[in-house]
C-alpha cells in the first residue's frame, strides 16, 4: 500500500504496531518529548506531504495528556501538507459526556470534536461510542465501528443452549439485541439509575434470567460499579454461571477488586481497543484484538471503498 503513513502516539503503540502489520506498511516513527516549561513537544520523522495520514490514539488514562499528543500530531502533519489525516480513535473518552444533564457544565464530546477539526483531522475512525449520537458532533466524516462481530466470534462454538444475553442498562440495550441476533440468543436488561460516577443502582431486570447462564454485555467497564451491581440482581434472580463482554475494558479505579472477587463469573472478555495494563492481576480475562478490524477499515478508507459493508449480515 504506498503513499499511506501511519503514526501512533504514546497511548497504545502495540496496537499500532499490530495494525501496521496486517496493513503490511512500517509504523512511522515519532519524537515525543517535553520542553523544560512542561510544554508537550511532538515531532513527526516521515515523510507527509501529499500522503494519506492515520494517526493512531486511543484516549485513555492520562486522557489529556494524549489528547494533547493528538492533537499537536494532527496539526503537524496538516503542517507537513499531508492530503488527507485521519485520526484513529479506538476509544473515544469524552463520549460520556455527551449531553447537559446539569446547569453550567460542557458538553465536552462536542467541544473535544471541535478541537480534533481544529487540530487538523480530516476524518475520524472511532469505535464503540458510549453514546452514538456523538458520531454527529464532529463537522468532518466519521467512521463509527463496532466489535460486536469480533466478540460473537468468541462464542460461536460455544454451546449456548441456556444462555441470555443481558445488557446492564436499558442505552446499551440496542447493542445487546444486535449482539443476541449474531449469537441467536434471547435478551434482557436492567434499569439503572446513576446516582454517581461511582454509585448506580439498578431496580429491574427486563426478561428471564432464572436459571440461565449469562453474557453479560456492556461497551465499556471503568470501575465497575455497573457490573457488580447487576451482578447481584442476577443472583437474586437465580441466574448462573456469568460471562462479562465489553469492547473497552479500561478497569480503573477498584474495578479489578470488585471483578477478581466475583465467584460465579467463568471468564471476562474484551478487545484491545485501549492497553490491558492490568490483564495479569485478572486471570480469567480474555483479549481479543480489533487490529484487524482497523486495518480493513483503514485500507477502505485509503481505497475510497465502503466501510459500512465490514458490518453487513453475512
Amino acid at each position: 500500500m504506498r503513499e499511506i503513513t501511519v503514526f501512533s502516539g504514546s497511548a497504545h503503540p502495540e496496537l499500532a504496531a499490530e495494525v501496521c502489520e496486517c496493513l503490511c506498511v512500517p509504523l512511522s516513527p515519532v519524537t515525543l518529548g517535553r520542553f523544560s516549561n512542561d510544554c508537550l513537544h511532538v515531532q513527526l520523522n516521515a515523510n507527509c506531504r501529499e500522503r494519506d495520514v492515520f494517526i493512531i490514539q486511543p484516549l485513555v488514562p492520562p486522557v489529556q495528556e494524549h489528547l494533547m499528543e493528538l492533537l499537536l500530531m494532527l496539526d503537524a502533519a496538516r503542517g507537513a501538507s499531508a492530503a488527507r489525516t485521519t485520526a484513529v480513535i479506538p476509544h473515544y473518552a469524552y463520549a460520556r459526556s455527551d449531553k447537559k444533564d446539569a446547569p453550567r457544565i460542557s458538553i465536552a464530546a462536542r467541544l473535544v470534536a471541535d478541537l480534533l477539526v481544529t487540530a487538523g483531522a480530516s476524518r475520524v475512525l472511532t469505535m464503540t461510542l458510549h453514546a452514538a449520537q456523538v458520531h454527529g458532533f464532529f463537522s468532518v466524516p466519521v467512521d463509527h465501528l463496532n466489535a460486536l462481530n469480533v466478540l460473537a466470534n468468541h462464542f460461536r462454538d460455544r454451546d449456548l443452549s441456556n444462555t441470555v444475553v443481558v445488557s446492564p442498562d436499558l442505552g446499551n440495550a440496542k447493542s445487546a439485541i444486535q449482539f443476541s441476533r449474531m449469537l441467536h440468543l434471547p435478551v434482557a436488561a436492567g434499569s439503572k439509575r446513576r446516582i454517581s460516577d461511582d454509585k448506580v443502582v439498578i431496580d429491574a431486570i427486563v426478561g428471564d434470567v432464572s436459571g440461565r447462564d449469562i453474557i453479560l454485555m456492556d461497551d465499556e467497564i471503568a470501575n465497575g460499579g455497573t457490573i457488580a451491581e447487576i451482578l447481584s440482581r442476577l443472583r437474586e434472580r437465580g441466574s448462573r454461571r456469568i460471562t462479562i463482554v465489553c469492547t473497552h475494558g479500561l478497569f480503573t479505579g477498584r474495578a479489578v477488586e470488585r471483578l477478581g472477587c466475583q465467584p460465579d463469573v467463568d471468564e471476562i472478555v474484551t478487545t484491545n481497543t485501549v492497553p490491558q495494563t492490568r490483564s495479569r492481576e485478572l486471570e480469567n480475562l480474555t483479549t481479543l484484538s480489533i487490529a484487524p478490524l482497523l486495518s480493513e477499515a483503514i485500507r477502505r478508507i485509503h481505497l475510497g471503498e465502503s466501510v459500512s459493508s465490514l458490518f453487513h449480515p453475512t
